[in-house]
């Protein structure tokens, strides 16, 4: 059977065998008018005042929005919020970029994500975690450090962070308090939350927020300078606005959380040969440093000793930013490099990520579709290939003609489980 792959921005049919599973979220109907939904989230909050009542006509407002890697809809929340906040000048807003350590967005970028009238009319800077100049403390956390944020984020009469909520590989849910933590927090503070022994809990996983320790830490985090209002939406595979929740940052959130959880976690009744998936498709497939969330989707449902191929386009590489690639280069095998990030003097940013790919490869092995020259893909301890289907028939040869196999064509927007 033919099916469908997340990739890229025009995607990538594959045949399968007719026996594969392909596990997709539950179907959500659209809303008619995703406008009026959000005004009506706005106006209707979970745990606060509507939005327009909060806000005086001479408060400095900060909207935070998640980066480029993240396809939260801000081309439509932002204009909306500003239309619902009409009563202040625009001259009193700034937005702030969350790239948590991720590079600067350019201008052009910042038009597909925001829309050319925005970028316009509005001030607009991206957050810098290393500059000690841009960020103010605002209280030591019980994990370990000190808490540095934002300093113009701090230093606002009024602070919204916008968001999308997805099952997270080790946060337990993306959106809410981690678009101020890690979103616009200092070096130290971001090191500490994503340390190895964070990354390494049993409890940091895919749906899990309770003595998950990521997410109390970004809690902790954002009661130090608590953002006043928060606008998350829920997204369909296509991208497309499915539910919106707004109010109180924490109760707001986790009603987001439940939502997402009952639409987006499937359960499967075994483990699987092969699986394949995707990273959702542009703009999460941009590199191969965020394409392991759609590997560890896959690691939930795959046999130990199996095999993940993941399709991403991966069009910006590894990136050739942050550290992603220098660190997959010290070690030659995924338990060394384990041990080395594990060694409580080890400290690197991006560190998090190879410690979770070295995680993957040490159940399964990893075959990457993607954009990327092959030795690229070698650095990384994986395996290209240039054919998913043609894979698929090698790999009978290891597993046999009933080999299994599951597909999860929009990657981590899909978290499959098995029960064990």
């Amino acid at each position: 059977m033919e099916v469908a792959l997340a990739y890229g921005k025009s995607g990538l049919r594959i045949n399968v065998p007719d026996h594969s599973k392909v596990v997709v979220p539950q179907h959500i109907d659209l809303p008619e008018n995703d406008h009026q939904l959000v005004l009506n989230a706005l106006r209707n909050p979970i745990g606060t005042k509507p939005l327009r009542e909060m806000v005086n006509p001479k408060d400095k407002i900060v909207i935070v929005i998640s980066d480029i890697t993240r396809p939260t809809p801000n081309h439509k929340l932002v204009p909306w919020l500003l239309e619902e906040l009409a009563h202040i000048p625009i001259d009193n807003f700034t937005i702030i970029n969350g790239t948590g350590t991720h590079r600067d967005e350019t201008r052009e970028e910042l038009v597909e994500m925001l829309g050319e009238k925005i970028v316009n009319s509005v001030r607009i800077i991206n957050h810098h975690c290393q500059e000690m100049s841009e960020l103010k403390k605002v209280g030591t956390s019980s994990f370990g450090c000190d808490v540095y944020l934002n300093k113009e984020y701090v230093e606002a009469d009024f602070r919204i962070v916008t968001g999308f909520i997805e099952p997270h590989f080790f946060a337990g849910f993306s959106g809410g308090p981690k678009g101020i933590m890690p979103g616009i927090a200092g070096m130290e503070t971001i090191l500490t939350f994503h340390n190895a022994q964070m990354i390494g809990h049993p409890l940091a996983t895919w749906g899990v927020i309770d003595k998950n320790p990521l997410q109390e830490m970004t809690r902790e985090v954002n009661s130090f300078c608590k953002p006043d209002f928060l606008l998350n939406v829920a997204l369909s595979g296509n991208n497309e606005i499915t539910n919106v929740f707004a109010g109180e940052l924490i109760a707001a959130h986790e009603t987001g959380c439940a939502f997402v959880k009952e639409h987006a976690m499937i359960k499967c009744d075994e483990r699987f040969d092969v699986v394949v998936t995707t990273n959702a498709g542009y703009p999460l497939d941009q590199n191969l440093y965020q394409a392991v969330k759609g590997m560890n989707a896959a690691q939930k449902i795959v046999k130990k000793g199996g095999t993940i191929i993941c399709a991403a386009e991966c069009c910006e590489g590894m990136p050739e930013h942050g550290n992603f690639s220098k660190i997959l280069k010290m070690r030659e095998t995924p338990k060394d490099l384990l041990e080395m990030i594990n060694d409580p003097s080890f400290s690197m940013f991006d560190q998090w990520e190879a410690q979770r790919l070295a995680m993957i490869q040490e159940w399964s092995d990893i075959i990457v579709y993607s954009t990327l020259p092959d030795e690229w893909v070698k650095i990384a301890m994986l395996t290209p290939t240039k054919n998913i289907e043609s894979t698929l028939n090698e790999l009978q040869a290891k597993y046999g003609k009933e080999m299994s196999i599951a597909v999860l064509p929009l990657g981590p927007l899909t978290i499959p489980y098995v029960e064990e």
